[in-house]
């Protein structure tokens, strides 16, 4: 096989399904050699088989290369063990795709502890754990002159980036996905790593039932452009967030200073009221919380 990422090493976190999936077909067929990585869990993250070896045979039958993990990517341990899987078996690491999770969806006043920290676990530490042990890797190359030229998408939503009613813990973990990317950008590129953010809209097992899919995109529409985010010609790109709709590609934008007065003293309450609403006049309007 040949394409965009020829000879390039990746793992893929929550592969056995969806858009997981649908990512690590596509960069075989970019030519990638390919660490499957699937816990094998539930939408609700209840135990199951993982389909990671279906994964696997259907690369292979196209003539790639991948092998199959089941590690809990936010287990630290099982995180470095993954990364290092990808080390010993193709002799490096280029790309990590950071995209596995679940949903416990609650309205605020009926969430519960043990879903808040479900959630929060395996989104946001399960980003930082591969991401973390993946940096130090890629660190240590470029110290001794091997520096790698390194990608690392991760995958936030737009319950991150604008909020989802019924969704608190999820919109809470993908809005920390957005912001460690910013931060992983500005602190990895001195040793040739890029790191960037997805929010991909699909049809899958965890919108399905959520929201009315019958109008979504495929999860294999969003892998097009994690494939050339993870290539050599991305180099330029870092520190970004894009969602991806089909055919609709959009370039995300955080959190910014839009409006201040600086009094140059401290401000006494009572004067408040009419410079909030000054800022708030002059800011454009947030964007609504999905299902509000």
């Amino acid at each position: 096989m040949s394409g965009l990422l020829e000879g390039r090493i990746a793992i893929v976190t929550g592969a056995g399904r969806g858009i997981g999936r649908a990512h690590a077909l596509e960069l075989a067929r970019q030519g990638a050699k390919l660490v499957i990585n699937d816990f094998g869990v539930t939408n609700n993250g209840e135990k199951s088989d993982s389909p990671a070896h279906d994964v696997v045979a259907e690369i292979e039958a196209m003539g790639g290369q991948a092998v199959v993990n089941g590690a809990d990517v936010a287990d630290f341990e099982q995180a470095g063990a993954l990364i290092q899987q990808a080390i010993d078996t193709f002799g490096g690491l280029d790309i990590l795709v950071n995209n596995a999770g679940f949903v416990r969806d609650r309205m605020l006043v009926n969430a519960t502890e043990d879903e808040w920290d479900a959630v929060i676990r395996v989104h946001l530490k399960g980003h930082f754990a591969t991401l973390r042990h993946a940096a130090a890797y890629w660190r240590a190359e470029s110290k001794e002159g091997r520096q790698r030229i390194a990608r690392v998408i991760n995958t936030t939503s737009g319950a991150g980036l604008q909020g989802s009613i019924g969704q608190v813990a999820y919109s809470a973990a993908k809005g920390g996905i957005a912001t460690m990317t910013l931060v992983a950008a500005a602190e990895l590129g001195r040793v040739g790593v890029t790191v960037n953010a997805l929010a991909p809209v699909a049809k899958t097992r965890m919108t399905e039932g959520a929201f009315d899919t019958s109008e979504m995109a495929l999860p294999e529409d969003n892998s097009p452009i994690v494939a050339w985010l993870a290539s050599e010609a991305a180099g330029h790109v870092t520190g970004r967030v894009f969602e991806s709709d089909g055919g609709k590609l959009t370039l995300e934008d955080g959190w910014r200073h839009v409006a201040s007065r600086d009094k140059g003293s401290r401000w006494e309450t009572a004067e408040l009221g009419p410079i909030v609403d000054a800022l708030i006049a002059e800011a454009p309007a947030p964007e609504p919380v999905y299902g509000a």
